[in-house]
């Protein structure tokens, strides 16, 4: 008897110990803290703020007290408004050639890069390069490659007797933000697919060489349904970023010449930040949202069963 109890003295004293020297569950909730507060300020309060707004009109300059609730008057607005329809047609334009250029692209750089090439791991650094580099350092070095009078790709196509304007033209600023988009976005694109290659089922590729099965075959049949969820990814993922491309139409043409980059989130930059219509321009952010968000689940939907997996 005298032995349990000192057993269960012991053990108790233990356990009291233990509890005195494992940290309580208010330190994890410290460590998350910088992240958990970055998160709340840059994203749920912007959030909820375009949610309040869209259905407001406010002009930045009246401040807090200048807030007036209009209901769905800005999305009728949105309705009726040719500039926000044309943005929209520039994105659209934007978007379907690019997306397809790089994904198309991207596939054919990682299918190379997946042979046993000589300083294969280089070559995958210097393409994804473009990726990882600040649009500031992009935007400066096409500007000066796209001179239209010195820069390097007019000097080449003067042999062909092209001397396009780029981002002077309206005809050629827009093709020479998707030249951009395209070179920016093929070496991260054929990393993922490389990725993918790698994991490509083996003895299927086995069974299909026994079978006499041409290149082209195997492609059809056993490369791309494995690689179909990596490509609804990349299209998914590459459909939000275009939808959402800003940085490089900021810095170069300003939406111009006239309007003929002004793509849908530069649309909106000019109607919060340059009229100062808070409320109208949350609106279309909330419109571009549930677009992107329609033709997301509809993409995904749309692959469902097609996989090799599946």
């Amino acid at each position: 008897m005298a032995t349990a109890t000192l057993v269960t003295a012991g053990t108790k004293a233990r356990t009291e110990q233990g509890r005195g020297i494992r940290p309580s569950g208010w330190i994890g909730f410290l460590f998350i803290a910088p992240n958990l507060l970055g998160v709340v300020a840059f994203t749920l309060i912007p959030l909820i703020s375009v949610l309040v707004l869209a259905f407001t009109d406010w002009n930045l300059v009246s401040g807090i007290g200048g807030i007036t609730f209009t209901g769905i008057d800005n999305f009728v607005a949105i309705a009726r408004d040719p500039g926000f329809w044309h943005a929209i047609g520039l994105t659209l334009v934007y978007v379907v050639v690019s997306v397809p250029l790089t994904v198309v692209l991207g596939l054919a750089l990682g299918i190379a890069l997946n042979r046993p090439l000589p300083g294969r791991a280089v070559l995958r650094a210097i393409f994804f390069l473009p990726y990882i580099v600040n649009v500031v350092a992009i935007g400066m070095t096409w500007l000066m490659l796209m001179n239209p009078k010195a820069g390097l790709v007019n000097q080449v196509l003067d042999v062909f007797g092209l001397r396009p304007g780029w981002f002077a033209s309206s005809h050629w600023a827009l093709p020479a933000l998707i030249v951009m988009a395209v070179w920016g976005g093929v070496g991260y694109c054929s990393l993922i697919y490389l990725s993918a290659l790698q994991d490509a089922p083996r003895q299927l590729y086995e069974a299909a060489d026994i079978d006499g099965a041409s290149a082209w075959a195997k492609f059809r049949v056993i490369t791309w349904p494995s690689l179909l969820p990596t490509t609804i990814f990349l299209l998914v993922t590459l459909v939000i970023g275009a939808s959402q491309g800003f940085g490089l139409i900021a810095l170069i043409t300003a939406g111009g010449p006239g309007d003929v980059t002004t793509t849908i989130s530069y649309y909106m930059y000019q109607t919060g930040f340059q009229f100062y219509r808070f409320g109208y321009a949350s609106a279309i952010g909330l419109v571009t949202f549930a677009g992107v968000l329609v033709l997301t689940l509809l993409t995904w939907r749309a692959q469902r069963g097609r996989a090799l997996n599946d």
